[in-house]
C-alpha cells in the first residue's frame, strides 16, 4: 500500500467544501425526529467514496449514510461524512468529517476534520497524533479534576435513565461534564488534552473509528463494555480516558448500573 496520511488529509479537506455554512442544503429525518441527514452528508460521502476508492483500488467501505457496507476486503474505509449532523444543520461548529482506514478491521490511519473549528486531527498507528500538523497528547489531570464528555443516548431514549444514573455518579466524582453533539470531535478534544473522561451508551463504528486511533496515539485509552477495543462491526458502548486507571474507574461505574448491554 503506497498511500500516505497526507493523501487522505487532502481528500478530506476537499470534501469539506460541501459543508456549506450558508444553509444551502436540505434536511430529512431517518426514522425519528432526532436522527436526520442533510444533502451535505450525502454529497460528502459520495465524494469521499469516489476519491478514496480511486486512491486505494479494491478497498471496501462502511459508511453511515444510505446503509453503505461493502465489507469483504482487506482494507476498509469507515466513514462518517458529517458527525454531528444536528449541529451542522443548526450552524453549530461542533461537526466534522471522520475517515478511518482499517486493515483486517484494525485502524491504521485516521483523519477527523472539523472545518468550522479549523481543526484537523490525524494519526497513523505507531506514529503519534497531530492537530493541524502539531503533535498532541492527552492531559495529565487525575480523575477528580477530569472533564467528562457524555450524552443521553439520543437515538435510543429508553436508555436515558441508565445513562443519567451513570453520569450522575461520574459527575459527583469528577470536575464537570460536557455534551458537544459529536463523538469524533469530543474524542479528538480528549486527545488534545482538553478533557479527560468519556462515556457513551451506544455509538456506531463510524462515530469513533478514526478518533479512537487518534486518542490512542495521543496516549489515551478507549474500550467497550467488556474492556476490549470497541467493535468496528457493530454498535458499541464506549468508555475512554487519559489514564488507563481512569478508564477502568468509569467502566466500574458503568457495570454497577448496567450488568449487561441492553442491545
Amino acid at each position: 500500500m503506497s498511500i500516505t496520511i497526507e493523501n487522505i488529509i487532502d481528500i478530506v479537506r476537499e470534501a469539506s467544501a460541501f459543508m456549506n455554512r450558508e444553509g444551502h442544503f436540505s434536511v430529512k429525518e431517518k426514522g425519528s425526529i432526532e436522527n436526520i441527514v442533510t444533502s451535505a452528508d450525502l454529497s460528502v460521502q459520495e465524494f469521499l467514496t469516489e476519491r478514496l476508492g480511486k486512491l486505494l483500488p479494491g478497498s471496501g467501505f462502511l459508511c453511515e449514510e444510505e446503509d453503505l457496507a461493502d465489507l469483504n476486503h482487506e482494507y476498509i474505509w469507515i466513514i462518517d461524512p458529517i458527525d454531528g449532523t444536528a449541529n451542522f444543520a443548526r450552524g453549530n461548529e461542533n461537526c466534522c468529517i471522520s475517515v478511518s482506514l482499517t486493515r483486517n478491521w484494525k485502524p491504521i490511519m485516521g483523519v477527523v476534520y472539523s472545518p468550522w473549528r479549523d481543526e484537523l486531527y490525524s494519526a497513523e498507528a505507531g506514529k503519534g497524533a497531530f492537530c493541524n500538523g502539531n503533535p498532541i497528547h492527552v492531559s495529565i489531570r487525575p480523575f477528580e479534576e477530569g472533564i467528562l464528555f457524555t450524552a443521553m443516548s439520543t437515538y435510543r431514549k429508553e436508555f436515558a435513565k441508565t445513562c443519567s444514573d451513570i453520569i450522575y455518579d461520574l459527575y459527583m466524582e469528577s470536575n464537570d461534564f460536557r455534551r458537544s453533539g459529536s463523538a469524533a470531535v469530543e474524542l479528538c478534544l480528549m486527545a488534545a488534552g482538553k478533557a479527560e473522561l468519556y462515556f457513551e451508551m451506544r455509538l456506531m463504528p463510524w462515530d469513533y473509528a478514526a478518533a479512537a486511533l487518534i486518542l490512542q496515539e495521543a496516549g489515551g485509552f478507549i474500550c467497550d463494555f467488556d474492556g476490549a477495543f470497541p467493535s468496528l462491526k457493530k454498535p458499541s458502548l464506549v468508555v475512554a480516558a487519559n489514564f488507563e486507571k481512569s478508564m477502568e474507574r468509569i467502566l466500574e461505574t458503568v457495570h454497577r448500573h448496567l450488568p449487561a448491554l441492553p442491545y
